[in-house]
């Protein structure tokens, strides 16, 4: 499998490069880019201790000078001081506007080496080298860079588009079953807001909770097919002005349930696919979909063994008072993501409180769970 992608924006264009042991080839791929001597390879212990080696000597073979930073693991350590450690070591190897940032790991070491690139120098260069299978499909392109605010997620962040993205399906063999089944949300999403086909394949597989299940046929098909959508959507939208939004399927209420459990419940897959039933949910009472397709959605969610139920610890009234700070608020009005079908979805801000109530009522768990 050797795919290339391209995304093509206004201002920038770069390519998502799919390929088994394409790490290897990384200080190649970014020599090609005629970038500065210098670069920042941001990680995580975990994750470095995987692949750290491989991505350090790729670059160093390729003439770059090269230093690390290792960042904690989870969403928790997704804030300000984190990016301020960054800081503190760009400054320290004195890199320079022609430097680049590399991120080695899943979407939190990508969205936070975004941010800081962004922000770093007014901005250096950043190259996405995703490790997770959610940063593959989603995180890792299109530019959506950011931190979380005490008060909610992703609140802190710029556009800010890589140079390129490099996809070793390979480095998918270390990751953990939860982390890829947190994955196949985002995949998942993409049949729903954009591609039947997709969907409908998806359907068609025996298992989807664990690599092992999945062939490599199908496997190279989810990549390069979520890769394209979100590039086809992002090119028409850079900067979420309008189709963009549709992106966030399942992430209102998703990142809303994040939040009040303080990212320690549920990893962000988890809550997106609860966020898709609890959106799957008001658009059949509000009948803009049918029962039937509430149900294909919700059996393929399960059948990639994610969560469907809302912990019954949170109150609808939480809930829908931390959807009025997500960042997707316009005029006061918090905006959904609603499936007509399968493969098309719609941006509304005509949700009220009580179709909320009663979608959250209908999809909570009636266990308690501890947070």
């Amino acid at each position: 499998m050797q795919s290339v992608i391209k995304v093509n924006l206004p201002q920038t264009k770069y390519d998502i490069a799919i390929a088994p042991n394409i790490l290897d080839r990384l200080g190649d791929r970014i020599k090609d880019l005629k970038l500065g001597k210098k670069v920042l390879l941001v990680s995580n212990p975990e994750i470095f201790n995987y692949y750290g080696e491989t991505a350090l000597k790729s670059l160093e073979n390729a003439g770059f000078d090269v230093c690390a930073h290792l960042i904690p693991p989870g969403e928790i350590h997704k804030n300000l001081d984190s990016i301020q450690k960054i800081y503190d070591t760009a400054l320290d190897n004195h890199l320079e506007r022609s430097s680049t940032l590399v991120a080695l790991g899943g979407g939190v070491v990508g969205d936070m080496t975004g941010f800081a690139a962004a922000t770093w120098l007014r901005g250096v260069n950043f190259v996405q080298v995703p490790t997770s299978l959610l940063a593959m499909v989603d995180a890792s392109v299109g530019g959506k860079t950011g931190v979380n605010h005490p008060r909610g997620k992703n609140l802190i962040g710029a556009f800010y588009q890589p140079r390129l993205v490099l996809i070793d399906p390979n480095v998918l063999q270390t990751l953990p079953p939860r982390e890829f089944r947190a994955g196949m949300a985002e995949v998942i999403k993409y049949g729903i807001i954009w591609d039947a086909d997709l969907f409908t394949e998806l359907e068609k597989a025996d298992r989807l909770d664990d690599l092992s299940s999945i062939s490599q046929e199908l496997l190279e098909n989810i990549l390069i097919s979520s890769c394209q959508a979100k590039a086809d959507v992002v090119s028409q939208d850079e900067k979420e002005g309008g189709l963009r939004a549709i992106l966030n399927y399942g992430h209102t209420i998703g990142h809303a349930i994040e939040s009040l459990t303080n990212y320690e419940l549920l990893v962000h897959g988890e809550a997106v696919a609860i966020g898709m039933v609890a959106a799957g949910e008001i658009a059949q009472n509000l009948g803009m979909w049918s029962a039937s397709e509430t149900q294909r959605q919700d059996r393929l969610i399960q059948k990639a063994g994610l969560p469907t139920e809302i912990p019954a610890n949170l109150k609808a009234s939480d809930i829908i008072a931390t959807l009025k700070t997500d960042k997707k608020v316009k005029a006061g009005k918090v905006r959904f993501i609603l499936p007509e079908k399968i493969g098309k979805v719609i941006i509304t801000d005509r949700v009220e409180s009580e179709a909320i109530a009663a979608a959250i009522s209908k999809v909570r768990s009636e266990e308690v769970a501890a947070i």
